[in-house]
């Protein structure tokens, strides 16, 4: 058996947080089977919370206080724990950022924006003043920065194995004046490069594929189930139960083997980089 994999509570307030429920737990001698009975989540869910990987909802909350006897101590520190998790993000996609964090693997279907993890600050900055106009400056800020900091992951000695397709109207119909769009096509590169990654180009010219309804991130972890992140306008949705990840990531192979070869996608993000850059990009 592997030796136990210690949650460090003094990282951020989330893990603080998992750490005093998994210490409550054993220490009322239950498993995570027993804590979740009766709740409506399930066991990777409690794990991943206990791991400070994912917040904890506040029914979910008041059930633990219930089954451990804590006085109403995770409900009222449930909030603590959401707002410290947040950010600078939308509260829907908190639990993913700190998620990212602890992946042993990413896979990425991107056909309408360059991912979060690949953004160069001016295209960060486009993103939010563009989709949320009517945001504040500070608040625009600290929406960018919380982006970028995502990207700390690449410094890791262990950055997750990173597969990532990219719709080419994303290279073809610039978010960015020309410059600046060369900037975000060598970042891209770049990562690619360095954190040996994968990246495929998906062809305009493919009318039909297996993602055609949206963007998707896939997430794998050492300790804990894999799980699949999608993404509307203004919301965003987690998903967990092991056939519906199963299906998507059955989808996501598909997808692979649609788009261009990792070569020849690398060659097309450098050459629009270069033409971005000389003023020959033609859309």
């Amino acid at each position: 058996m592997p030796p136990r994999k210690d949650t460090d509570a003094s990282a951020n307030v989330p893990s603080f947080y998992g750490a005093e429920l998994r210490f409550k737990r054993e220490l009322a001698g239950l498993t995570l089977e027993q804590l979740a009975e009766g709740s409506y989540r399930g066991v990777p869910f409690l794990s991943q919370i206990e791991h400070g990987e994912r917040r904890m909802p506040l029914d979910l909350a008041r059930h633990v206080d219930k089954v451990l006897g804590t006085d109403g101590f995770f409900e009222r520190r449930c909030e603590d724990a959401r707002k410290a998790k947040q950010s600078g993000h939308a509260e829907y996609f908190a639990d993913v950022a700190e998620m990212e964090q602890h992946a042993e693997s990413i896979e990425e279907w991107a056909p309408t924006l360059v991912p979060g993890l690949l953004q160069t600050s001016a295209y960060a900055n486009a993103v939010v003043r563009t989709s949320l106009p009517w945001l504040r400056p500070e608040t625009v800020k600290k929406q960018v920065s919380a982006r970028l900091d995502r990207a700390k992951l690449w410094k890791r000695e262990d950055p997750p194995a990173f597969w990532v397709i990219l719709h080419e109207q994303l290279i073809s119909k610039p978010l960015l004046p020309p410059d600046e769009m060369a900037e975000q096509l060598h970042h891209v590169a770049s990562v690619v490069r360095s954190a040996q990654s994968v990246l495929q180009i998906l062809p305009e010219t493919t009318a039909a594929h297996p993602m055609m309804m949206g963007m998707i991130k896939v997430m794998t972890f050492p300790d804990a189930p894999p799980v699949v992140y999608t993404e509307g306008l203004h919301s965003g949705q987690l998903i967990d139960y092991p056939a519906l990840v199963k299906d998507y990531r059955r989808s996501y192979d598909l997808l692979r083997a649609t788009a261009l070869s990792p070569e020849a996608s690398l060659a097309m993000i450098d050459q629009a980089a270069k033409d971005y850059r000389n003023g020959k990009h033609r859309a």
